[in-house]
């Protein structure tokens, strides 16, 4: 009888909380009154023998009878749980890393194995939302020096599984970001792979954008693959073009994310560790990044570029990375697409050799292309953009985009939106400016990214003569409340694009 006091029956709730563990209880539930559980506690939950800590949510009265339990629909996939199922329930101990985070609040430096305790407790489900969000905003800005990044770095790649590949020879790429529609790793991962040069193309989704590289390559193919079909698609195409949070690489770094999105943080040492842990962990050994740089991008001046420049390079020599940075103009968005099918309309454009393709899209997909090659066969003539050039015009760039998707799950043409408004000039002029956060706020504002087919469409790059009742760029939505959502926001920030 003692040992069924402190149990209750599970009943499914379908309460979805994203990757955290929460479990529901009534708050006059006699556990709760006996042990002191109180809304927000971590507890540790078993079921057939399987534990996991969560958060406690109380529930006063109507979706829970007494007796009963429930678990987020994470948690519930964690325990393997069913209906019915007997849940039991005791206190935990402090999260012991839990200190070292306190500590970098008030200035501490902390070493490589706090970084590997906090990250691997992060990885167990030790921590919650609240407390990830903590350890983010205490490492954010410039709170971390380079050792420190070096050790989270570290503690980021052996959180979890590493792939390893037969070639010597291994590459990818990155964009820090900050700068709508820059879509250039559909486009590069075409040109490298057809060149034979082995590239595992693992990708996030948004963090504070209104569209990541999964998201948009989610709109034409699957990207949700294990270890095996990553490894059978490359060793058929040489490529891939894949979400990392469908496999276990750095998964410490899939959680920061998801808290950073909500948070709309982007460190730049977290933003850091989280690209090269990455990378180390797909097995590559040559990473090219570009980083944009202009007034409304995430990097803003040339003196900050330098400083990322430095701290990619040297982190990337202490994880065993080869590491290449280019500067790029961020004055305004690439392409005309932002959102993830808009995106990649303009991917599969410039793919097409299409004569109304986005020519900047297309010059800086081959600026990195080129500098992918260059940096793998240690080229001095760097003529890596010529041949880049050469495999894209001749079209057996499109072949090998098409061929790595149809390895992956088959190829599907992106859609648009069915709610559309066109955003008019209200003088005469020429286009001197773009704002690109805002832009992208209104794209998000529409339903981009958790809507694929939701956006902004550009029409009016830097530069462009206007006339008063021309379109300078259409919005689109799934639905016409967020259309009318965006149009609010609009109402309040007039000046987005400015006409002089």
């Amino acid at each position: 009888m003692a040992s069924n006091f402190n149990t209750l029956n599970l009943v499914h709730l379908g309460i979805d909380t994203q990757m955290e563990h929460v479990v529901f209880m009534r708050r006059d539930c006699h556990i709760c009154i006996s042990e002191g559980f109180e809304a927000h506690n971590r507890i540790l939950v078993t079921v057939k023998g399987k534990s996991i800590i969560a958060t406690l949510n109380t529930i006063t009265d109507g979706i829970l009878k007494p007796g009963k339990a429930g678990l987020s629909k994470y948690a519930w996939e964690s325990l393997r749980a069913k209906e019915g199922d007997e849940i039991s329930f005791s206190h935990v101990q402090p999260v012991v890393s839990m200190g070292s985070v306190r500590s970098k609040m008030y200035g501490k430096k902390l070493n490589k194995v706090d970084f590997e305790n906090i990250i691997n407790d992060i990885v167990k489900g030790h921590y919650s939302n609240i407390e990830i969000a903590a350890f983010i905003t205490a490492c954010a800005g410039d709170n971390l020096d380079i050792h420190e990044i070096i050790g989270l770095t570290e503690a980021m790649v052996n959180s979890g599984q590493k792939l390893s590949w037969d070639s010597k020879i291994v590459v990818d790429k990155h964009c820090v970001g900050g700068l709508p529609g820059n879509r250039t790793t559909p486009i590069v991962v075409a040109i490298v792979a057809e060149a034979g040069l082995i590239i595992p193309k693992t990708s996030s989704r948004a963090i504070t954008s209104p569209a990541g590289t999964a998201d948009t390559l989610e709109t034409m193919t699957d990207v949700n693959l294990d270890m095996k079909q990553i490894q059978k698609v490359v060793e058929k195409e040489n490529g891939c073009f894949v979400w990392g949070g469908s496999i276990k690489l750095s998964p410490a770094d899939d959680i920061l994310i998801r808290v950073e999105r909500a948070l709309d943080i982007d460190g730049e040492g977290q933003m850091i560790a989280s690209v090269l842990s990455k990378k180390s962990a797909a097995g590559s050994t040559h990473v090219v990044i570009d980083i944009p740089i202009g007034k409304t991008a995430k990097v803003r001046t040339e003196e900050d570029a330098e400083k990322l420049k430095y701290y990619f390079k040297v982190v990337g020599k202490a994880i065993g990375l080869k590491v290449e940075v280019l500067f790029t103009d961020g004055s305004q968005p690439v392409g005309r697409g932002i959102g993830p099918s808009l995106e990649a309309m303009d991917v599969l454009s410039v793919l097409r050799n299409e004569k109304n393709a986005p020519q900047d899209l297309r010059d800086r997909a081959l600026l990195i292309a080129g500098s992918i090659i260059d940096l793998a066969e240690k080229s001095k003539n760097k003529n890596g953009i010529i041949r880049a050039e050469q495999i894209l015009s001749s079209g057996k760039a499109y072949e090998k985009f098409i061929a790595i998707c149809k390895a992956q799950g088959g190829f599907r043409e992106p859609k648009l939106a069915i709610h559309k408004i066109d955003i008019q000039a209200h003088k005469s002029g020429v286009v001197t400016e773009i704002d690109n956060r805002r832009l992208a706020k209104i794209a998000k504002l529409a339903g981009a990214p958790h809507d694929l087919t939701a956006g902004v469409l550009l029409l009016t790059p830097l530069k462009t003569k206007v006339n008063k009742g021309d379109a300078l760029f259409c919005i689109y939505s799934e639905t016409k409340g967020e259309l009318n959502y965006a149009m609010e926001y609009l109402k309040s920030e007039p000046d987005i694009i400015l006409i002089q």
